[in-house]
């Protein structure tokens, strides 16, 4: 049987505090208002009044990683004190907390996309349809045409009388024949097979689903200034484009296959149903979106630090400590990520790449095994990067 407890703070007392690591449970304001907000001012932007039915700590809680915010009582406040083991039975009891947490991450994620955005490249992201021929132009230019392929074919669908629609055309009719792009619509069987390199979607598209990758790994970026910024590599387990799904808006980012994937897509409907009758399912996936917000706030922490090669660093530990190897007792690590990869989620300009990288290889904690990265001391890899942080703010 479900039993929660109750706690009380007096107005001005500190609940939470960013960096802390205990993260054991998250709160429900039953009553009072509190003020949410980062001391380290990662976020440039105002505090945060949450009030009754609000929630507090849920993605430290989730993620299982330090506090990511402060929260101080603005009045006397009682929570309703949540322990991570218990989250799958309150699904069961009150499915629209699932919900609203769920809701309340795709939102949060959004907001911080455009935040990583602003701040690692000075650039906006556009809504509009347009978008999708300057996507599929990126990539032609780039030579990834089985991903301009795939979204010159959106562009044509949804600006049937576009600016650019002949010269989109044009060119998905001459690199269709020779790229393996796939799912050009939404096919009916729900198990998808996705070859390396192919767009599973386009930012700015519609979407209708999300998705469960149950093999390979899914990249997720956006073309912002002639670049690509990687937000996230996915793995086995993982979900994404659930914001799509659940705000009812258009994609706020691509998913590409990082290599061969086989993925389960989940509509509307089918997702409804997982959350009344699958708890540990739905609990998977709020902490999916956790780590994913957690690693959101970590990014945006690294557009701060001015030194590439520090940034490097810095983006390097943080998939460290996205797996938590340091906990698991690793000290040494393979990882699928290129240096390219790394180049691209620090948003570094390509004129800097190349001397970053020279830097980079002359360090005794990286090293590059078959082209991948291979970190040979992870905590002390963790340790360095924390001291960047600090040294920036």
């Amino acid at each position: 049987m479900l039993q929660l407890s109750f706690v009380n703070y007096k107005k001005g007392s500190y609940i939470l505090v960013e960096g802390n690591t205990d993260n054991s449970r998250f709160y429900i304001i039953k009553s009072g208002r509190a003020q949410v907000f980062t001391e380290t001012g990662i976020l440039d932007q105002k505090p945060i009044i949450y009030g009754p039915g609000d929630f507090l700590g849920v993605i430290p809680c989730m993620s299982g990683h330090s506090q990511i915010e402060s929260a101080v009582a603005l009045t006397d406040v009682v929570l309703i004190s949540v322990r991570k083991d218990q989250y799958p039975e309150l699904i069961v009891k009150n499915t629209p907390v699932a919900l609203k947490i769920i809701k309340t991450f795709a939102n949060r994620t959004r907001t911080l996309n455009e935040i990583l955005m602003k701040q690692s490249s000075n650039a906006s992201s556009s809504d509009t349809l347009t978008q999708l021929y300057n996507v599929a132009q990126f990539y032609d230019q780039t030579g990834k045409l089985n991903l301009a392929t795939y979204c010159y074919y959106q562009y044509i669908k949804y600006c049937p009388t576009g600016e650019y629609i002949e010269s989109a055309k044009k060119r998905f009719i001459k690199l269709k024949p020779i790229t393996q792009a796939v799912y050009f619509e939404i096919p009916k069987e729900s198990v998808r097979k996705y070859p390396k390199d192919t767009m599973i979607f386009c930012e700015n598209q519609e979407g209708r689903e999300m998705f469960i990758i149950q093999q390979g790994q899914v990249k997720i970026s956006k073309v912002v200034k002639n670049q690509e910024l990687i937000f996230a590599v996915l793995k086995k387990g993982d979900f994404f484009g659930e914001m799509a799904l659940l705000e009812n808006k258009p994609r706020s980012a691509s998913a590409i296959a990082h290599d061969d994937c086989v993925l389960m897509s989940v509509n509307a409907e089918n997702f409804n149903q997982l959350v009344t009758t699958q708890p540990q399912l739905v609990a998977r996936l709020t902490t999916t979106l956790a780590d994913r917000l957690w690693s959101m706030y970590r990014q945006i922490a690294n557009t701060k630090i001015l030194d590439p090669v520090c940034k490097i660093f810095d983006m390097l530990a943080l998939q460290v400590e996205k797996e938590k190897l340091v906990e698991n007792g690793n000290k040494s690590y393979q990882f699928e990520l290129t240096m390219q990869d790394l180049m691209n989620m620090c948003s570094i300009p390509q004129m800097e790449q190349r001397p970053v990288a020279l830097k980079i290889k002359q360090s005794t904690m990286i090293k590059i095994n078959e082209g991948k990265l291979f970190v040979t001391d992870c905590k002390e890899l963790v340790s360095m990067a924390s001291k960047f942080r600090k040294q920036k703010n």
